[in-house]
């Protein structure tokens, strides 16, 4: 009966991922929500519990294998998708710390070591890991940011001072 409502067995399957996908976007999304009364890396903090621990993995588990497949038949554009999918919301609770710009450092962290506990199962080394990196991520927003950009912008000149992409 279901197939033929849906018409192929892949159809079907791309529609109970799509409305799986949909309920991950919606909760994790809510959970990167920022928070007035919470510093946004409490908020990462929450974030990475509820997603590494039971009411999250089930997700985890399901779009790591779609992930991973070769083929990608049935979702064809999904590792793109799932990862840039994030980084609108990371930069919006990035935005309250005044960091934005930090996202994709922020979603490659999580998806490393969310990779990680998957090969691994050691819940307490990457919690450990990803709290080390939140006082990291404290530290850099705290930080004079414009002081680090003009740092990173004497790093890519030559040694004569001059903006070697410019000749200025």
């Amino acid at each position: 009966m279901l197939i033929y409502h849906f018409g192929t067995r892949d159809a079907l399957l791309r529609a109970v991922l799509g409305r799986a996908r949909q309920r991950q976007l919606d909760i994790f999304g809510d959970l990167l929500r920022v928070r007035p009364d919470e510093p946004y890396t409490a908020t990462l903090d929450r974030a990475w519990t509820f997603i590494t621990g039971p009411d999250g993995r089930p997700y985890l588990r399901m779009f790591g294998q779609l992930r991973e497949s070769a083929e990608q038949r049935l979702w064809p554009d999904f590792r793109r998708t799932a990862t840039t999918d994030w980084l609108g919301p990371l930069e919006d609770g990035l935005r309250s710390i005044g960091r934005p710009d930090l996202a994709t450092l922020v979603l490659a962290v999580i998806r490393g070591l969310l990779m990680d506990l998957d090969a691994t199962g050691d819940t307490t080394r990457t919690d450990r890991a990803f709290r080390d990196f939140l006082g990291s991520v404290e530290h850099l927003s705290s930080g004079d940011h414009s002081s680090a950009c003009r740092s990173r912008e004497r790093a890519g000149r030559g040694t004569t001072g001059t903006d070697t992409a410019s000749g200025t």
